[in-house]
């Protein structure tokens, strides 16, 4: 691999930026792609999950002398995958459907490395919700929080008070799973700060 190989990251999210710098790949580069992110009939949630996570890295497109990663997080109920929420209607429904039971969260990470090759992983995570109150549905609305979320939540804000248990990556969660981010950079010769 070429000693100075940048890091692109194919997401927009500040928590993914963020999540790489901490554990210590801050990206070069920001090079969010847009694909659509329609569901198939009958697909699954975590199909779900890494098919938009190489749709993501396929269509990050010239960065060819770089190592691009790409991921995407999908919560499901079962076989029914939750939406990405833009509307309180939507979130209102999430947040009555994960309300006092479990749920999955899957996300999917993928790095193409300068030479072409591409390395993925799904992480899984259950997480168990307390059941919810009117209330404290009505107040998790009203703080915004909710918007864009997978599932119509954040685990890293405000609705963790709502959780009691995580079984899996709480990284993953947020939406990369930080363990197996390293495990996909490093196999692939991507070392922190050799852009530099």
């Amino acid at each position: 691999m070429p000693a100075d190989a940048r890091l692109v990251l194919a997401s927009a999210s500040p928590r993914r930026r963020d999540l790489l710098t901490g554990i210590g790949f801050p990206p070069d580069a920001i090079a969010p792609t847009d694909i659509d992110e329609t569901e198939r009939a009958g697909e699954l949630p975590r199909d779900l999950a890494l098919r938009l996570t190489l749709g993501k890295l396929s269509a990050a497109t010239g960065h060819d002398d770089a190592y691009v990663l790409a991921s995407d997080t999908v919560v499901g109920v079962g076989r029914r995958i939750l939406p990405k929420t833009e509307t309180e209607d939507e979130a209102r429904a999430c947040l009555a459907l994960i309300s006092g039971r479990n749920h999955r969260v899957f996300t999917g990470v993928a790095v193409r490395a300068p030479d072409g090759r591409v390395s993925s992983r799904l992480s899984m995570t259950r997480v168990a919700v307390k059941r919810l109150s009117a209330q404290e549905i009505d107040e998790y609305i009203a703080s915004g929080e909710w918007q864009g979320k997978a599932g119509g939540y954040g685990i890293q804000g405000r609705f963790g008070a709502h959780i009691i248990q995580i079984t899996g990556s709480y990284t993953g969660v947020m939406g990369l799973p930080v363990y197996e981010t390293r495990q996909l950079l490093i196999g692939l010769g991507y070392r922190p700060g050799s852009a530099s």
